[in-house]
């Protein structure tokens, strides 16, 4: 805690010509528990206003929807400027917290305070020169694999088998781990090794800014006559896996190429608007066929990439208690 301060005070310094010096809050005692017991609190006068620094007690991420509501509770017991000060925070969260207009200060990396008229990025510290791109679907599905079965030795043939994609195009999905970092590709014999030096948790971490939606487009159709190969997803998925309500039609997912198997062999009816018996099919870029459980529910990771800019904090709330309960 003592050296995020500092941190932050020599942001300040180095980037701005401030001199700041951060103190306890003493009307701390005002807020409710579960915001006392989330974060400490620090006065700091930036240019001659008063300011609140809320620094979260532990790692763990908060929603920017989430972190919102809390400042907006804690402004209503503090004169002046809250901030949310944090070590550091994932690429896409940054951008959800500029568009929920939360000041933000992550040090040495960026400084986001729009009352003062300050928006200062950074040089953000990244895998090579350029600026990363979202992994492709065939590397992105080599990810989910390891994800979901535990990082270890993998070959462009062994995966190919099970993941359903040639041999050339894993080769050229090692070669995209290998360039942003998140994996190491070795030869043995004749094969190439790709092996993962992050467990699970670390990976999902590290790979999550990378990762896409899997959701090429969204459909409302009347159910299909034959048996077809869809699988719950989106809200009807999250329910399976929390307390949320289900929604008023099921959502189904289906690989794109297993769509265009389904349309052929089925008299595939759009609708303009969901209706009685109606369904809602998400069209993926990889078959959700790939990771999908038992229950024949998608996989935990792909339904938060698939939901993660839904707008309703019930549904981010949801999200977030579906991936504490990941036994990593």
């Amino acid at each position: 805690m003592k050296s995020l301060l500092r941190d932050f005070e020599r942001h300040l310094k180095e980037n701005l010509d401030i001199t700041a010096t951060t103190k306890k809050w003493e009307g701390v005692d005002s807020l409710p528990f579960f915001l006392r017991d989330s974060y400490t609190f620090y006065a700091v006068s930036l240019l001659n206003t008063p300011c609140l620094l809320m620094v979260a007690r532990d790692n763990h991420e908060q929603t920017p929807a989430i972190i919102r509501k809390q400042m907006l509770q804690v402004q209503a017991k503090w004169v002046g400027e809250v901030i949310y000060l944090c070590s550091s925070v994932s690429a896409y969260n940054r951008k959800r917290l500029i568009e929920q207009k939360v000041p933000f200060v992550v040090p040495g990396n960026q400084m986001y305070l729009p009352m003062l008229g300050i928006d200062l990025r950074e040089h953000f510290r990244q895998i090579r020169s350029a600026a990363p791109g979202k992994l492709s679907p065939s590397t992105q599905a080599v990810v989910l694999h390891a994800l979901l079965h535990g990082p270890k030795d993998y070959t462009p043939s062994r995966l190919a088998n099970q993941l359903g994609y040639t041999v050339m195009t894993l080769t050229r999905a090692f070669d995209e781990l290998v360039s942003l970092g998140l994996g190491e590709v070795v030869t043995e014999g004749r094969e190439r090794v790709l092996r993962f030096s992050d467990g699970k948790k670390d990976l999902w971490q590290r790979s999550r800014e990378f990762m896409r939606s899997p959701v090429k487009r969204r459909i409302i159709i009347r159910p299909p006559e034959q048996k077809w190969c869809g699988v719950f997803a989106g809200l009807t998925a999250l329910a399976h896996f929390t307390l949320l309500a289900s929604p008023s039609i099921p959502v189904y997912a289906v690989g794109l190429d297993d769509w265009k198997s389904m349309k052929l062999i089925n008299a595939i009816v759009e609708l303009p608007a969901a209706e009685p018996q109606s369904h809602e099919v998400e069209i993926w870029n990889y078959s959700p066929l790939l990771f999908k459980g038992e229950d024949d529910v998608v996989d935990r990771f792909s339904l938060y990439l698939s939901l993660q800019d839904n707008v309703d904090e019930r549904v981010q709330s949801a999200l977030e208690k579906m991936m504490e309960q990941v036994v990593w």
